[in-house]
């Protein structure tokens, strides 16, 4: 089957110039709507998350039926991107996309959407059966996966899917981690630092004293810790009362995770506690609280799982080899798979994303978009 691409490219233009910085997609979801409503879906769902998400709009689930008696699967993109993404403008030289000025281009994840709509369209051209198909459209992703943690996972009828996001191409994401993000807030006392220093207890050494202990950066090869931000203090002149500092840590390992935090949480604590008063006039004793919550849970597929095997079968049905790897960061996927829906990740051909600098090849877009239909339409699949 022909992929109609300068149709494909047509539409991911269109895209990309639609801005839709996270929890500003209203415009690119009533395009999306209108899009998809062409197409005669089952259904086109726009659920409540912005509620909880601040999105103009919620996620869409958009469901076509298929002819074709096999389980259905879903695809899954999401509709915001990072800035700076007011005024997109597209330029193509050859079959080239990149970013016309100073934004992001935003094919993360629009690569992914055009692909999808272009499969679609194909096969309803050709009259082709194919099996039961939804595509989840998410807001919020680039800001913590905001809008895909806000979706009810029951509007999902499928129980497997692929998620159309990550760099490169011929790549199944098989692997990410699970993340503890860490709120850590240091309690001293303030004082006057020219007047009474003696009386104060200085929050922001006792961080210092704790940060130089820890582990952080790589810490093996499942495992990484960072300390992200850091604020506190008032004025030069006054003993800083409290610091909080936020952290995350990441692994393949649950056990590994647990112990990264564990270790973290346990040096904080010691150092507060081993706090003396050097002059006995302190007006009171520091203490320290560490919150930790998951960021995401762990992702982890095998080469003999369904989801993984239909992928295969179906790239090796157009004569594509596909590559299988570990990803370092988090997902949608993280969190479909976290909800029981088997999620891999397939990469779309974008590159140097989250810059100024992102690009993507028409050809890796056309690829995609065939892999995606003998996803649909091939019955060993």
């Amino acid at each position: 089957m022909e992929v109609n691409r300068e149709r494909l490219a047509a539409l991911f233009t269109e895209l990309c110039e639609i801005d839709s910085p996270s929890r500003q997609e209203g415009r690119i979801s009533q395009r999306l709507q209108a899009i998809f409503s062409e197409l005669a879906p089952e259904a086109v769902v726009e659920d409540d998350s912005s509620s909880h998400t601040g999105s103009e709009c919620g996620n869409l689930v958009i469901r076509f039926s298929g002819k074709l008696e096999l389980p259905p699967i879903f695809f899954s993109c999401h509709m915001d991107t990072v800035q700076p993404a007011i005024g997109v403008r597209v330029k193509r030289i050859g079959d080239l996309f990149t970013s016309a000025g100073d934004t992001i281009l935003g094919s993360d994840d629009k690569s992914g959407i055009a692909a999808c709509i272009e499969a679609m369209r194909l096969l309803q051209e050709q009259h082709l059966a194919h099996r039961p198909v939804e595509f989840v459209i998410t807001t919020c992703e680039e800001i913590g996966l905001v809008g895909a943690k806000a979706l009810d996972p029951q509007l999902v009828r499928a129980r497997e899917g692929y998620a159309l996001d990550s760099s490169g191409f011929a790549k199944v994401i098989t692997h990410a981690p699970v993340a503890n993000r860490l709120t850590i807030t240091v309690n001293g006392v303030a004082a006057h630092a020219g007047l009474h220093p003696e009386w104060g207890v200085n929050a922001m050494i006792l961080a210092g004293m704790a940060l130089v202990q820890v582990r952080s950066g790589r810490i093996d090869e499942e495992t990484t810790a960072n300390f992200g931000t850091i604020s506190g203090g008032t004025a030069s002149n006054i003993v800083p009362e409290k610091v909080v500092i936020e952290a995350e840590v990441r692994s393949h390992s649950m056990e590994k995770l647990d112990r990264v935090t564990g270790e973290i949480r346990e040096i904080f604590s010691a150092t507060v506690a081993g706090w003396t008063d050097p002059t006995g006039e302190a007006k009171g004793t520091p203490s320290v609280n560490v919150e930790v919550r998951q960021d995401f849970p762990l992702m982890r597929l095998e080469q003999e799982d369904r989801v993984i095997r239909r992928v295969d079968a179906a790239a090796r049905s157009i004569g594509m080899k596909l590559s299988y790897e570990k990803a370092g960061g988090g997902s949608d996927a993280n969190i479909f798979n976290g909800h029981g829906l088997a999620t891999a990740i397939i990469a779309t051909g974008m590159t140097h994303v989250h810059t100024t600098n992102e690009q993507v090849e028409l050809q890796d877009m056309v690829d995609l978009t065939r892999l995606l239909i003998a996803l649909l339409t091939e019955a060993s699949c």
